[in-house]
């Protein structure tokens, strides 16, 4: 959560930061500024002031994904104290405080409207908040004609407890996603990617994650902690990796200590970032500057199976990967079926698609015949999906 919103007190102290525990690698260059980003865009910088005020000098339609870790507006009415009477650095800054919700649906939607105009057609927008503030930012939302996408709840892995037992623990936050409008079909989303890394499952809308703690928190000469709020690198991965591609440019109004820069640097991404408080943005651009960008093979933009060339069983024919008359077993050779001329298979008397078959023979609604079913060769089962890739990258050549 930054600090960049119109009336927010400056830092009252400059401090020496550094990451506890770690050894900071050299940096290195920055990243090449791809094709289509705008020559006037700040990359990888961290704009000083207001952040509505910064939002205006941004060119339209400039960016491709925005982060926004917008003040929470807590309402803290006293000091937070655990049984022991031990104080809790809780979020009591004055960036967080709004003289009433009016003030802060102002402040909303005025920064809204300037993330709005500098993002690109298909971009989207990433906004954090918990139960004080998400769902005045969701009304918002719609109200300036955003098209909501999903809402994602981070359960914390650690939450911080509720110290005085009158309430649930608060242990989890929530991310709206929302395209710029119902219009803007062709956003960035990795589905397979996604589905790939959570053991072949759709990637579900709640997040298990931890908080910031050890050796990512950044701290002060003092030991304590140089901002109180500072969200967890896997968070903002896992929605940079979701959202974006390599090149991309991800734009963040509360920059705060620097968490999507970081991650965006690693991940190959070009960042602005937007942030009123001197203090985090100096330890924002140290923490940045000692990142390590990944290799290109681990950050390339996976391939999408929904943009593949779609490929007929019957090419398969026609190419004489697979003959007509031929027997296809599944990996079991529990059932077995005939290829017919025309591109589909025989039963019996049963006569469908290599995934109605499929289906058919198992006693399922739906099968993926690519995967289903085998071929003998040289007394190897192989599947057919293997023949449909060589039969995409002959149409490629």
């Amino acid at each position: 959560m930054g600090t960049s919103r119109t009336g927010a007190a400056g830092a009252a102290s400059r401090i020496s930061v550094s990451r506890t525990g770690r050894s900071a690698p050299a940096p290195r260059t920055g990243l090449k500024k791809p094709l289509s980003v705008s020559p006037s865009l700040p990359l990888d910088q961290i704009l000083l002031g207001d952040c509505i005020a910064n939002l205006e000098k941004l060119p339209a339609e400039s960016v491709d994904v925005v982060f926004a870790d917008p003040p929470y507006n807590l309402q803290l009415e006293q000091a937070l104290t655990r049984p022991d009477q031990s104080l809790v650095d809780a979020v009591d800054d004055d960036w967080d405080k709004f003289a009433s919700f009016a003030d802060y649906d102002a402040f909303t939607r005025a920064w809204l409207l300037g993330v709005r105009r500098v993002m690109k057609k298909n971009a989207t927008l990433w906004v954090i908040g918990s139960y004080h503030n998400i769902f005045r930012v969701g009304a918002a939302l719609q109200d300036l004609n955003f098209w909501l996408l999903n809402d994602i709840v981070w359960r914390k892995a650690n939450p911080m407890p509720n110290f005085r037992g009158r309430r649930f623990t608060n242990a989890h936050e929530t991310m709206i996603w929302a395209s710029k409008s119902a219009e803007a079909k062709n956003y960035t989303f990795h589905y397979e990617a996604l589905k790939s890394a959570n053991e072949d499952v759709q990637m579900r809308s709640d997040w298990y994650l931890p908080l910031c703690t050890g050796e990512e928190r950044l701290k002060g000469a003092d030991g304590r902690k140089v901002h109180p709020t500072q969200k967890p690198e896997a968070l903002l991965a896992r929605v940079l990796l979701s959202s974006s591609n390599p090149g991309d440019v991800v734009l963040d109004p509360f920059f705060g200590t620097g968490t999507t820069g970081a991650v965006a640097k690693k991940l190959g991404r070009h960042f602005i970032g937007l942030e009123r408080d001197s203090t985090y943005a100096k330890a924002a651009r140290a923490r940045i500057d000692a990142v390590e960008p990944l290799s290109d093979v681990s950050i390339a933009a996976p391939p999408e199976k929904r943009a593949e060339v779609r490929v007929p069983f019957l090419s398969l024919i026609e190419g004489g990967h697979v003959k007509a008359g031929e027997t296809l077993v599944d990996e079991r050779r529990r059932y077995s079926v005939t290829v017919r001329a025309d591109g589909t298979l025989a039963l019996g008397a049963i006569v469908g698609s290599i995934h109605k078959v499929g289906s058919l023979v198992q006693g399922l609604p739906a099968c993926n015949g690519w995967t289903f079913w085998h071929v003998e060769r040289q007394g190897q089962l192989v599947c057919i999906d293997e023949f449909r890739a060589k039969v995409r990258a002959e149409i490629a050549a």
